[in-house]
């Protein structure tokens, strides 16, 4: 049975104030001719479907048009909630879809039941858990000390009663603890959000979501496929790719990447004023139209440069200098220092400061929920 395994499509988002509705359509068409190629019998799409909560019209008609698409090919597809995406709406409608085909994760209320799918070898079980905190768990397992995210997850799975004789899938969106994380995450709960690998145990294949770099967690067969586009600059040399996962008799997975090629990459160029005007340097380049980030490292600042540069690289999303002024602002503590520091970090620091001692954990995670909501524009 095989799989395309996708995550974090972020429907809607804008970076830099650059809308990516037109990328977004053009890389979701992508993965469907991936799809007619592939051939698979399911698509997983790991959380954080949209950008936000409460997602622009554009961004919904997007999706909408994407589960169409996939439902005329006569495709499984799950979907799951992310912690960017409000649960109850991508619920809606759960259960009249599942008709089609479309399995859409419903709110978590303290079980989660597989969706059992057939082959040759039997049975493939797929558990669908939702972006959970740890008290989003604690009001359905009063009995259970639950803490931390590791608590939350591990207290959900034990109660799966998981049949470990069969194939069994697991599609989450959470921070597993050694993931490697980009800029394009903006909402970091300070490491308070971490969940151990070890709670996976027993599953043939975890599809994770939330992290936007595709990368295996311990093991292989557990990961996150990552974003189909790249979402911030931190990410101008990954690959993007779509992750297929082919199971055959139980312990035999076979993982495939095809690549994604985007309508516009994200490119960092770095240069005088100059340089990077020069006729013979722009017109040998292939990335006029891309989403340039662009690194100035002339001593005095250009007047009108973005106006002058927008001339010649009308997608720049970044414009920085690198001088002997900005280098020695960085040595002092500048501002490239404070902003590598997240909000939460930035509050614990200060309640220390003024309280004599750091938050607990319950306090953490509160401060993180408000933090989280704000970000959101909830």
């Amino acid at each position: 049975m095989k799989f395309i395994h996708l995550s974090d499509l972020h429907l809607g988002k804008r970076v830099n104030e650059f809308s990516m509705l037109e990328d977004q359509k053009y890389i979701l068409t992508k993965i469907i001719n991936i799809i007619d190629e592939e051939k698979p019998e399911g698509v997983i799409i790991a959380g954080d479907v949209y950008d936000k909560s409460v997602p622009s019209a554009e961004a919904v008609e997007l999706f909408d048009d994407f589960l169409v698409r996939l439902a005329k090919r006569s495709l499984k597809v799950f979907v799951i909630s992310g912690n960017h995406d409000s649960a109850e709406r991508i619920a809606f409608g759960g259960r009249l879809m599942d008709k089609s085909g479309i399995y859409m994760s419903p709110v978590f209320s303290g079980k989660i039941e597989p969706i059992t799918l057939k082959d040759d070898f039997g049975d493939v079980n797929i558990y669908m858990l939702p972006f959970i905190k740890p008290s989003n768990v604690r009001s359905f397992y009063f009995e259970n000390e639950i803490n931390t995210y590791t608590d939350a997850v591990k207290t959900v799975i034990e109660n799966m009663k998981i049949d470990l004789s069969k194939r069994n899938i697991l599609i989450t969106h959470q921070f597993v603890t050694g993931a490697v994380r980009s800029e394009s995450e903006d909402i970091s709960v300070g490491g308070t959000d971490n969940v151990d690998a070890s709670v996976f145990e027993g599953f043939d294949y975890v599809a994770l979501g939330h992290i936007h770099r595709s990368q295996k967690c311990v093991s292989d067969y557990i990961r996150y496929s990552g974003t189909p586009l790249k979402y911030s600059f931190s990410e101008a040399n990954d690959n993007k790719t779509v992750t297929v996962v082919e199971m055959n008799d139980k312990g035999n997975i076979t993982l495939g990447f095809i690549p994604l090629v985007p309508k516009r990459d994200m490119v960092e160029i770095k240069g005088t004023y100059d340089e990077l005007t020069l006729k013979s340097f722009y017109e040998n380049t292939t990335y006029q139209d891309d989403y340039i980030h662009i690194t100035l490292t002339d001593e005095e600042d250009i007047p009108d440069v973005l106006t002058k540069l927008r001339v010649i690289y009308k997608n720049i999303m970044k414009l920085d200098y690198d001088n002997k002024r900005t280098r020695t602002m960085n040595e002092i503590g500048g501002a490239e220092n404070v902003k590598k520091k997240t909000p939460l970090e930035h509050f614990s620091a200060f309640y220390e400061l003024q309280n004599g001692q750091p938050l607990s954990d319950e306090q953490r995670e509160f401060v993180s929920d408000i933090i989280e909501q704000l970000l959101e524009g909830k």
